[in-house]
Order: C-alpha cells, then sequence, then structure tokens
C-alpha cells in the first residue's frame, strides 16, 4: 500500500545542510498498524509529512497504492491527499466557533459533497468514536480526550484508505490516552492501516508493528531494545 525506497529528505540554508532521511525505506501492507518511536530529532516527522504528501522527497522513491506520488504536480498530489488519507495531530486542531457537526464537516465541504453526503458521512463517523449524542456541543464543552475523538472523526468522515497519526495522545492523560488507542485499534480492526508516531513505548507495543527511526533510517523490532540501543551508542 505504501512503498518507500531510499528516501532522503535534505533541508539546506546558506550555512547549513540537514539530512533529516537518510535513504530511508519502508513499506505498509494495507490494514497494518504500525508505530513509529525514535529520539528526538530522528526524522519521525519529516517521514510522516513526507508520507502524508505535506513535504517533497529530495530523492528516491515513494508509491502509494502503487503509484509513484513524487512525479505528481502540487494539484493531484492534493487530490490524493484528500481521498485517500487522514491526520491526527496531537493538537485538536478544532475551531472553537463551530460546533462538533460543522467541525467534521469542514474538510467534507472541501472535497465538494453535496449536504445529505457530509451528513451521512458526519453521523457515522461521530457514531463510530462513540460522540454521535454531542454533535451539537462545542469543544470547550468537551475533555481532551473527547476533542481528540471528534478530530478523529473528522479524519475518518473522508472515509480515507489509512490515517497517519502524529503523537495523537500526546496532550491527553494516562486514562484517555489508552481510550484514544482502544479507539485507534478498532478503527484498524475495521481495516484502515494506522500509522502513528509516539514517544510512549507502551502504546507502540500496541500496536502491531513497530519501526524505530534514527539518524533518518529505520529498523524494525520492539521499540524497547532500539531505545535501549540507541541510549547506549
Amino acid at each position: 500500500m505504501l512503498k518507500m525506497n531510499k528516501v532522503s529528505k535534505t533541508y539546506r540554508t546558506d550555512t547549513v545542510e540537514t539530512h533529516a532521511l537518510r535513504e530511508f525505506s519502508l513499506t505498509v501492507d494495507e490494514g497494518e498498524f504500525v508505530s513509529v518511536t525514535g529520539p528526538s530529532g530522528s526524522g519521525k516527522t519529516t517521514f510522516l509529512n513526507i508520507a502524508g504528501m505535506l513535504e517533497e522527497l529530495t530523492s528516491g522513491s515513494y508509491e502509494l497504492d502503487g503509484r509513484d506520488i513524487s512525479k505528481l504536480n502540487d494539484k493531484d498530489r492534493s487530490k490524493v491527499r484528500n481521498e485517500k488519507i487522514g491526520f491526527i495531530f496531537q493538537s485538536f486542531n478544532l475551531i472553537p466557533e463551530l460546533d462538533i457537526f460543522d467541525n467534521v464537516d469542514v474538510p467534507l465541504r472541501y472535497r465538494g459533497f453535496d449536504a445529505s453526503e457530509r451528513s451521512r458521512r458526519i453521523e457515522a463517523s461521530l457514531e463510530m468514536v462513540g460522540l454521535a449524542s454531542r454533535m451539537k456541543h462545542y469543544p470547550a464543552q468537551l475533555s481532551g480526550g473527547q476533542q481528540q475523538r471528534v478530530a478523529i472523526a473528522r479524519a475518518l468522515a473522508g472515509e480515507p484508505r489509512f490515517l497517519l497519526a502524529d503523537e495523537p495522545t500526546g496532550n491527553l492523560d494516562t486514562h484517555m490516552a489508552d481510550s484514544v488507542l482502544d479507539l485507534l485499534t478498532e478503527i484498524n480492526e475495521s481495516g484502515t492501516t494506522i500509522i502513528m508516531v509516539t514517544h510512549e513505548l507502551s502504546l507502540a507495543d500496541r500496536a502491531k508493528r513497530n519501526i524505530f527511526v534514527r539518524d533518518g533510517q529505520v529498523s524494525d523490532g520492539p521499540p524497547e531494545m532500539q531505545f535501549a540501543s540507541a541510549a547506549n551508542g
């Protein structure tokens, strides 16, 4: 489903050249739940941004559903991103002036769905995250965990092929974090592919597969062993 082959990403200024990814290779099959861990500055977020087509790679290749993303223009990349990818961020990015229904509706309006189709998708996604009864509430009336569930519903309403989650529990306490991970597990079991960046090893262990990123490169294996190796190295 997702295949990166020797992807490199270099940021350049007049005086500094930073190699965020170095020949980064990774394949994620349909239906996987993959956690991505690694020390600060290891390249996790850069990988996620490239996977979500928010940034362009410097070299290498990136295929999504067999299509070479690196050869698409901006318009086509935006189309693929909107149709296939859902994003969940550490900050919930909800609009405080809009109720929950309208918050979930915002990206669907950009997709051009008619009102009845948008309503169907919104109600279905809020039902999935257990907030159908709160759709007329405003973000300030919800707990942090509930707000993150709204953010997940917003991503799900687009019916994406896979979700990219960047520290989705970073602003939550342990109980709420576990609740959100339970929900992500259910979503994955229903067939959605999930790639999740997290610094919490206990949460990473709940994924079906663990990826450790260090110095812009990737290796599979139990994250606790990789962190121990990084600490000793």
